[in-house]
């Protein structure tokens, strides 16, 4: 078992990574301020890892109330989340009674978001089963609900007490699934570690084949590397931005489709190509860049084509973002790979070719 430390201005926490890590109720009560918890997860992994968790907490002497909800983007609702509230209240779960979210990014942003709120904030811990989620939205406390208007747009900032990543769970992933995690595995070798870019060039069928050594190196790397931004800016007031790669593109893209449509990993990767081209067309990014960054996307099997929404309807869905500032759209962007930058100052032609090559042949 590897462990990354997040060491944020008053305190720090653990990611614990490792296989087999899921039946260590030990692990898990160690956290806990009083020795009960509300264990929250969806139907989906309710049948695969409900009954070892809780087995494992109870062996560890806490008492367990199970909260199972409906899979999929398209459930992280208001709806849901009231319907965790109802069970949280019908359970008279306590200030410190911890949620233990149990599942993707769908069950750690709500499960994270109804810890903030609940009882005006309760503890939680993260046990992220996807590859995204234990290398990106475990991580660094943020939480939220989708609206139907935008992604993430009703959230808090709130850390976990502690992450604990059990590479085992990525056995019964989809290859879909692990795909959309190495969107954001790639994410971190193009804003900020060159080094790594280049490890995942030569490394990324490995990942895709689901290999012990380089997936247990690719999330502990990309821990590390959000580790060190999130202690930087836990907030987002600067460097914590770029983290946010594609993601203006991304959440444009799973808006206007609706969500579930496609994975959130698969619309960030075809937002980073869209960025890149950005990036190109303002003169800092080469040819040879942007083709270096499609071919690593295609060879992990994600999207590097977008929807042909139009313009006019990107800059629409666009315009609804937490990155908005004075009324204008920010977008991250890249001086070169391994150099990412925040700008609200993009030229209408740059976004117009930047779109009009990245849908051509969608």
């Amino acid at each position: 078992m590897q462990t990354v430390k997040v060491a944020l201005a008053e305190r720090e926490y653990p990611i614990y990574i490792g296989d087999e890590l899921l039946g260590h109720g030990d692990l898990l009560a160690q956290h806990l301020p009083q020795k009960r918890a509300a264990l929250i997860t969806d139907t989906t992994l309710a049948a695969l890892y409900l009954d070892t968790v809780a087995g494992a907490l109870t062996a560890a002497g806490v008492r367990v109330t199970p909260i199972v909800i409906p899979a999929g983007e398209q459930h992280k609702n208001w709806h849901t989340l009231n319907s965790v509230f109802d069970a949280l209240l019908a359970g008279r779960c306590e200030r410190k009674t911890a949620l233990i979210a149990l599942g993707g990014g769908v069950i750690g942003d709500l499960t994270g978001f109804a810890a903030a709120t609940y009882l005006r904030g309760v503890p939680f811990i993260q046990i992220p089963t996807t590859l995204l989620a234990q290398v990106d939205s475990s991580v660094g406390g943020k939480t939220a609900i989708n609206h139907p208007r935008g992604k993430n747009m009703i959230g808090a900032f709130y850390q976990p007490l502690a992450v604990i990543a059990d590479t085992g769970t990525l056995s019964t992933l989809a290859g879909r699934e692990v795909s959309a995690g190495l969107a954001e595995i790639i994410k971190y070798g193009l804003i900020r570690d060159v080094p790594f870019f280049n490890w995942l060039e030569n490394n990324i069928e490995a990942l895709v084949a689901r290999d012990a050594a380089a997936l247990a190196y690719a999330i502990q790397r990309s821990c590390e590397n959000k580790a060190e931004i999130v202690a930087a800016d836990e907030r987002e007031e600067g460097e914590r931005a770029l983290l946010n790669l594609g993601h203006t593109f991304g959440h444009a893209i799973e808006t206007g489709l609706g969500y579930g449509a496609w994975l959130h990993g698969e619309a960030v990767a075809a937002g980073m190509v869209i960025a890149a081209r950005v990036s190109q067309a303002m003169g800092m990014l080469t040819a040879a860049d942007v083709a270096r960054i499609v071919a690593v996307l295609e060879r992990a099997g994600l999207p590097v084509t977008a929807p042909d929404f139009g313009l006019e309807r990107y800059m629409q869905l666009m315009g609804i973002d937490k990155k908005v500032e004075g009324g204008k759209i920010r977008f991250i962007l890249l001086h070169a790979i391994g150099s990412a930058f925040l700008t609200a100052d993009v030229p209408p032609h740059a976004l117009e070719t930047a779109l009009a090559a990245s849908v051509a042949h969608a």
